[in-house]
Protein backbone atom coordinates (compact mmCIF):
# COMPACT_ATOMS: atom_id res chain seq x y z
CA UNK A 1 0.00 0.00 0.00
CA UNK A 2 2.20 2.19 0.76
CA UNK A 3 5.08 1.39 -2.43
CA UNK A 4 1.76 2.05 -4.19
CA UNK A 5 0.73 5.63 -2.81
CA UNK A 6 4.82 6.65 -2.87
CA UNK A 7 4.29 5.62 -7.33
CA UNK A 8 1.22 7.81 -7.23
CA UNK A 9 3.01 10.83 -5.86
CA UNK A 10 6.54 10.13 -7.44
CA UNK A 11 3.99 10.06 -11.03
CA UNK A 12 2.05 12.94 -10.10
CA UNK A 13 5.38 14.96 -9.33
CA UNK A 14 6.96 14.11 -12.74
CA UNK A 15 3.44 15.11 -14.75
CA UNK A 16 3.48 18.21 -12.82
CA UNK A 17 6.77 19.26 -13.83
CA UNK A 18 5.79 17.92 -17.32
CA UNK A 19 3.47 20.18 -17.45
CA UNK A 20 5.17 22.72 -16.31
CA UNK A 21 7.65 22.49 -18.84
CA UNK A 22 4.92 22.38 -21.36
CA UNK A 23 3.87 25.42 -20.13
CA UNK A 24 7.04 27.19 -20.30
CA UNK A 25 7.57 25.70 -23.79
CA UNK A 26 3.98 27.27 -25.37
CA UNK A 27 4.79 30.44 -23.63
CA UNK A 28 7.95 30.76 -24.95
CA UNK A 29 6.90 29.52 -28.40
CA UNK A 30 3.66 32.46 -28.27
CA UNK A 31 6.50 35.16 -27.28
CA UNK A 32 8.54 33.94 -30.27
CA UNK A 33 6.19 33.66 -33.19
CA UNK A 34 4.68 37.31 -31.85
CA UNK A 35 8.75 38.45 -32.37
CA UNK A 36 8.90 37.12 -35.66
CA UNK A 37 5.36 38.35 -36.58
CA UNK A 38 6.52 41.67 -35.06
CA UNK A 39 9.94 41.40 -36.83
CA UNK A 40 8.03 40.17 -40.76
CA UNK A 41 5.92 43.19 -39.58
CA UNK A 42 8.56 45.81 -39.61
CA UNK A 43 10.36 44.15 -42.55
CA UNK A 44 7.23 44.30 -44.70
CA UNK A 45 6.67 48.19 -43.86
CA UNK A 46 10.36 49.15 -44.48
CA UNK A 47 10.46 47.47 -47.98
CA UNK A 48 7.48 49.32 -48.75
CA UNK A 49 8.64 52.62 -47.74
CA UNK A 50 11.82 51.85 -49.85
CA UNK A 51 12.03 53.75 -53.43
CA UNK A 52 10.93 51.78 -56.29
CA UNK A 53 11.07 53.14 -59.81
CA UNK A 54 9.47 50.24 -61.53
CA UNK A 55 6.56 48.97 -60.45
CA UNK A 56 6.99 45.63 -61.09
CA UNK A 57 10.51 45.44 -58.08
CA UNK A 58 7.75 47.40 -56.09
CA UNK A 59 5.29 44.34 -55.72
CA UNK A 60 7.64 41.61 -56.29
CA UNK A 61 10.13 43.11 -53.97
CA UNK A 62 8.25 41.42 -50.59
CA UNK A 63 8.43 38.14 -52.65
CA UNK A 64 11.87 37.67 -53.92
CA UNK A 65 13.04 39.75 -50.36
CA UNK A 66 11.76 37.01 -48.01
CA UNK A 67 12.20 33.73 -49.66
CA UNK A 68 14.92 33.90 -52.65
CA UNK A 69 17.31 36.35 -51.24
CA UNK A 70 18.49 34.18 -48.31
CA UNK A 71 19.21 31.51 -50.90
CA UNK A 72 21.50 33.58 -52.57
CA UNK A 73 23.21 35.42 -49.78
CA UNK A 74 26.70 34.62 -49.36
CA UNK A 75 27.15 32.20 -51.94
CA UNK A 76 30.47 32.08 -53.64
CA UNK A 77 28.86 31.02 -56.86
CA UNK A 78 27.87 34.90 -57.58
CA UNK A 79 30.88 36.80 -56.13
CA UNK A 80 31.92 37.91 -59.73
CA UNK A 81 28.21 38.75 -60.55
CA UNK A 82 27.39 41.00 -57.76
CA UNK A 83 30.73 43.09 -58.41
CA UNK A 84 29.34 43.76 -61.93
CA UNK A 85 25.64 44.30 -60.64
CA UNK A 86 26.69 46.52 -58.02
CA UNK A 87 28.49 49.14 -60.51
CA UNK A 88 25.26 48.92 -62.76
CA UNK A 89 23.25 49.54 -59.82
CA UNK A 90 25.29 52.51 -58.78
CA UNK A 91 25.64 53.85 -62.26
CA UNK A 92 22.38 53.89 -62.75
CA UNK A 93 21.23 55.88 -59.60
CA UNK A 94 20.07 52.50 -57.79
CA UNK A 95 21.74 51.68 -54.56
CA UNK A 96 18.71 52.91 -52.30
CA UNK A 97 16.53 50.91 -54.42
CA UNK A 98 18.47 47.58 -54.97
CA UNK A 99 21.37 45.57 -53.72
CA UNK A 100 23.17 42.89 -55.87
CA UNK A 101 21.64 40.03 -54.00
CA UNK A 102 18.17 41.55 -54.49
CA UNK A 103 18.82 42.37 -58.25
CA UNK A 104 19.72 38.40 -58.47
CA UNK A 105 16.32 37.49 -56.66
CA UNK A 106 14.96 40.06 -58.97
CA UNK A 107 15.79 38.51 -61.94
CA UNK A 108 15.11 34.87 -60.85
CA UNK A 109 11.55 35.86 -59.56
CA UNK A 110 10.80 37.09 -63.04
CA UNK A 111 11.33 33.81 -65.13
CA UNK A 112 8.24 32.82 -63.22
CA UNK A 113 6.62 36.27 -63.17
CA UNK A 114 6.38 36.86 -67.24
CA UNK A 115 5.30 33.30 -68.38
CA UNK A 116 2.47 33.82 -65.15
CA UNK A 117 1.74 37.06 -66.67
CA UNK A 118 1.41 35.76 -70.38
CA UNK A 119 -0.19 32.43 -69.62
CA UNK A 120 -3.28 34.47 -67.11
CA UNK A 121 -3.54 36.43 -70.20
CA UNK A 122 -3.88 34.08 -72.72
CA UNK A 123 -6.27 32.17 -70.19
CA UNK A 124 -8.26 35.64 -70.65
CA UNK A 125 -8.44 35.97 -74.35
CA UNK A 126 -6.62 38.91 -73.99
CA UNK A 127 -3.69 37.77 -75.96
CA UNK A 128 -2.98 34.61 -78.33
CA UNK A 129 0.23 32.93 -77.82
CA UNK A 130 1.37 29.86 -77.84
CA UNK A 131 2.50 27.66 -75.71
CA UNK A 132 5.91 27.85 -76.21
CA UNK A 133 6.48 31.41 -76.34
CA UNK A 134 5.02 31.82 -72.97
CA UNK A 135 7.04 29.24 -71.63
CA UNK A 136 10.32 30.87 -72.90
CA UNK A 137 9.30 34.21 -72.25
CA UNK A 138 11.42 33.75 -68.88
CA UNK A 139 14.65 33.73 -70.78
CA UNK A 140 13.04 37.60 -71.02
CA UNK A 141 12.16 37.61 -67.91
CA UNK A 142 15.79 36.78 -66.74
CA UNK A 143 17.19 39.29 -68.68
CA UNK A 144 14.76 42.54 -68.20
CA UNK A 145 16.62 43.81 -65.25
CA UNK A 146 19.26 44.45 -67.00
CA UNK A 147 17.46 45.64 -69.99
CA UNK A 148 16.21 48.19 -67.61
CA UNK A 149 19.11 49.22 -65.49
CA UNK A 150 21.02 50.19 -68.69
CA UNK A 151 18.32 52.55 -69.79
CA UNK A 152 18.46 53.74 -66.32
CA UNK A 153 22.40 54.16 -66.91
CA UNK A 154 21.96 56.01 -70.10
CA UNK A 155 19.20 58.16 -68.99
CA UNK A 156 21.33 59.45 -66.09
CA UNK A 157 24.00 60.02 -68.01
CA UNK A 158 21.93 62.22 -70.60
CA UNK A 159 20.67 64.15 -67.32
CA UNK A 160 24.53 64.62 -65.86
CA UNK A 161 25.67 66.00 -69.59
CA UNK A 162 22.66 68.33 -69.89
CA UNK A 163 23.43 69.95 -65.89
CA UNK A 164 27.26 69.94 -65.99
CA UNK A 165 27.76 72.86 -68.53
CA UNK A 166 25.41 74.97 -65.27
CA UNK A 167 27.15 73.20 -62.48
CA UNK A 168 30.82 73.80 -63.39
CA UNK A 169 29.82 77.35 -63.94
CA UNK A 170 28.47 77.29 -60.94
CA UNK A 171 31.61 75.98 -59.33
CA UNK A 172 33.89 78.40 -61.00
CA UNK A 173 32.11 81.35 -59.81
CA UNK A 174 31.93 80.22 -56.34
CA UNK A 175 35.50 79.44 -56.60
CA UNK A 176 36.23 82.72 -58.38
CA UNK A 177 34.22 84.67 -55.38
CA UNK A 178 36.62 83.85 -52.79
CA UNK A 179 35.08 80.07 -51.65
CA UNK A 180 37.07 77.01 -51.35
CA UNK A 181 36.43 74.13 -54.14
CA UNK A 182 34.14 72.75 -50.79
CA UNK A 183 32.41 75.51 -50.14
CA UNK A 184 31.89 75.83 -54.05
CA UNK A 185 30.60 72.41 -54.16
CA UNK A 186 28.27 73.03 -50.71
CA UNK A 187 26.71 76.31 -52.51
CA UNK A 188 25.88 74.13 -55.55
CA UNK A 189 23.53 71.66 -53.52
CA UNK A 190 22.51 74.39 -52.51
CA UNK A 191 21.39 76.60 -55.30
CA UNK A 192 21.30 74.44 -58.20
CA UNK A 193 18.25 72.37 -58.74
CA UNK A 194 18.22 68.68 -57.95
CA UNK A 195 19.63 66.42 -60.80
CA UNK A 196 22.29 63.45 -60.15
CA UNK A 197 24.88 65.20 -60.90
CA UNK A 198 24.02 67.14 -57.62
CA UNK A 199 23.03 64.31 -55.85
CA UNK A 200 26.42 62.89 -56.44
CA UNK A 201 28.43 65.98 -55.76
CA UNK A 202 26.00 66.05 -52.54
CA UNK A 203 27.55 61.75 -51.67
CA UNK A 204 31.14 63.18 -52.11
CA UNK A 205 30.97 66.32 -49.43
CA UNK A 206 29.48 63.34 -47.30
CA UNK A 207 32.69 61.38 -47.94
CA UNK A 208 34.63 64.65 -47.75
CA UNK A 209 32.76 64.74 -44.10
CA UNK A 210 33.34 61.24 -42.51
CA UNK A 211 37.44 61.66 -43.66
CA UNK A 212 37.76 60.73 -47.18
CA UNK A 213 40.40 62.83 -49.25
CA UNK A 214 38.66 65.32 -51.82
CA UNK A 215 41.00 63.23 -54.33
CA UNK A 216 39.69 59.75 -53.03
CA UNK A 217 35.57 61.36 -53.14
CA UNK A 218 36.23 62.92 -56.62
CA UNK A 219 37.34 58.81 -57.70
CA UNK A 220 34.39 57.56 -56.17
CA UNK A 221 32.03 60.20 -58.37
CA UNK A 222 33.50 59.48 -61.46
CA UNK A 223 33.51 55.57 -60.50
CA UNK A 224 29.81 55.68 -59.62
CA UNK A 225 28.71 57.78 -62.75
CA UNK A 226 30.96 55.78 -65.26
CA UNK A 227 31.66 58.26 -67.96
CA UNK A 228 34.13 59.50 -70.12
CA UNK A 229 33.33 63.28 -69.16
CA UNK A 230 33.08 62.87 -65.71
CA UNK A 231 36.33 60.79 -65.27
CA UNK A 232 38.02 63.60 -67.52
CA UNK A 233 36.68 66.57 -65.49
CA UNK A 234 37.89 64.37 -61.78
CA UNK A 235 41.26 64.10 -63.34
CA UNK A 236 42.08 67.47 -64.14
CA UNK A 237 40.24 68.55 -60.85
CA UNK A 238 42.71 66.41 -58.99
CA UNK A 239 46.01 66.95 -60.76
CA UNK A 240 45.11 71.01 -60.35
CA UNK A 241 44.48 70.35 -56.42
CA UNK A 242 47.65 68.17 -56.45
CA UNK A 243 49.87 70.84 -58.52
CA UNK A 244 48.44 73.87 -56.71
CA UNK A 245 47.07 75.38 -59.64
CA UNK A 246 43.70 77.61 -59.58
CA UNK A 247 40.57 75.99 -58.93
CA UNK A 248 38.94 78.75 -60.01
CA UNK A 249 40.70 78.85 -63.75
CA UNK A 250 40.77 75.41 -64.18
CA UNK A 251 37.08 75.43 -63.53
CA UNK A 252 36.83 78.04 -66.21
CA UNK A 253 38.34 75.91 -68.43
CA UNK A 254 36.74 72.99 -67.99
CA UNK A 255 33.76 75.08 -68.88
CA UNK A 256 34.07 76.35 -72.17
CA UNK A 257 35.53 73.03 -72.99
CA UNK A 258 32.66 71.34 -72.10
CA UNK A 259 30.34 73.48 -73.65
CA UNK A 260 32.18 73.41 -77.05
CA UNK A 261 32.14 69.04 -76.51
CA UNK A 262 28.34 69.87 -76.34
CA UNK A 263 27.99 72.00 -79.40
CA UNK A 264 30.43 69.78 -80.91
CA UNK A 265 27.42 66.55 -79.87
CA UNK A 266 24.53 68.17 -81.30
CA UNK A 267 25.99 69.14 -84.54
CA UNK A 268 26.75 65.05 -84.72
CA UNK A 269 23.50 64.56 -84.07
CA UNK A 270 21.62 67.15 -86.72
CA UNK A 271 24.24 65.82 -89.14
CA UNK A 272 23.03 62.44 -88.32
CA UNK A 273 19.46 63.55 -88.74
CA UNK A 274 19.97 64.60 -92.32
CA UNK A 275 20.34 60.97 -93.97
CA UNK A 276 17.12 59.89 -92.08
CA UNK A 277 15.24 62.79 -93.32
CA UNK A 278 16.47 61.77 -96.87
CA UNK A 279 14.79 58.06 -96.54
CA UNK A 280 11.83 58.81 -95.13
CA UNK A 281 11.33 61.49 -97.95
CA UNK A 282 11.79 59.35 -100.56
CA UNK A 283 9.77 56.29 -98.91
CA UNK A 284 6.84 58.34 -97.45
CA UNK A 285 6.97 61.64 -98.78
CA UNK A 286 7.57 61.31 -102.44
CA UNK A 287 5.40 58.44 -103.81
CA UNK A 288 2.47 60.62 -101.99
CA UNK A 289 3.22 63.74 -104.24
CA UNK A 290 3.86 61.81 -107.12
CA UNK A 291 0.32 60.57 -107.08
CA UNK A 292 -1.52 63.28 -106.14
CA UNK A 293 0.08 64.90 -109.19
CA UNK A 294 -0.69 62.36 -111.35
CA UNK A 295 -3.72 61.08 -110.43
CA UNK A 296 -5.67 63.59 -112.20
CA UNK A 297 -4.24 62.94 -115.66
CA UNK A 298 -4.27 59.30 -115.08
CA UNK A 299 -7.88 59.34 -114.17
CA UNK A 300 -8.76 61.39 -117.42
CA UNK A 301 -7.14 59.54 -119.16
CA UNK A 302 -9.08 56.18 -118.05
CA UNK A 303 -12.05 58.16 -118.77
Amino acid sequence: MLDLLGYNQNFVLYFGILLAMGSVYLFARMLLEEQESRQAAETLDELNQRKASSKLLKYTRPFFTQYIVPMIRGKSFWDSRRIEYKRKIISGGLKDELTPDEFIAFKAVLIVVFPLILGVLKALDFLDLSSIFIFLSGILGWFYPDFWVKSRIEKRQKEVLKSMPFIVDLLALSTEAGLDFVGAMNKVVEKAESSPLVDEIEQVLKEIKVGSSRAEALREMGNRLNMQEIGSFVAILISADQMGASIGKTLRQQSDQIRSERFVRAEQLGAAVAPKLIVATVVFILPAVFLMVTAPFLISFLG
